[in-house]
């Protein structure tokens, strides 16, 4: 994995993390690299230097540090702590099924199956034709935490 520091053209800084450099290159390109504060898909590399202590050979091996000390577990702005929060809510409020979505929220809006709140995947062309007939869904701005590394 490659971690990148990004800005977007209304200069706003953010990082991302991708497979490789070709990676990169191709979800920028069809437009999928978005600026986490204003949504802009207008999204360069920024200049950044490697991160190298002076003597790490000379240094004692860092202790296990508590998940909440890391830098990139703590928001970096009031975007992302918003995210975080929206996250815990639907996990907590909600079933996730997975791949079984579209299927269940057919089931739920066509009366067959009790309405619950649920969360899952879906094709975009499911996902559309939901929408088209009525079925009162959303995307989720963030990935299942299941289908996370």
């Amino acid at each position: 994995m490659i971690r990148y520091a990004l800005r977007c053209d209304k200069r706003h800084d953010f990082d991302g993390w991708f497979r490789s450099s070709e990676g990169f290159e191709s979800l920028r390109r069809a437009g999928q690299v978005v600026c986490a504060q204003c949504g802009s898909t207008q999204v360069e590399k920024a200049l950044m230097a490697p991160a190298v202590p002076k003597e790490a050979a000379d240094q004692p091996a860092a202790p296990a540090a508590q998940p909440s000390s890391h830098p990139l577990s703590r928001p970096r702005s009031a975007a992302e702590a918003a995210l975080a929060s929206l996250r815990r809510h639907v996990e907590a409020n909600s079933d996730y099924v997975g791949m079984n979505f579209v299927a269940e929220a057919r089931a739920m809006h066509e009366g067959a199956a009790p309405h619950r709140a649920i969360h899952g995947e879906a094709r975009p062309d499911e996902a559309r034709k939901l929408i088209e007939d009525g079925a009162p869904v959303a995307p989720l701005p963030f990935l299942p935490r299941q289908k996370s590394n």
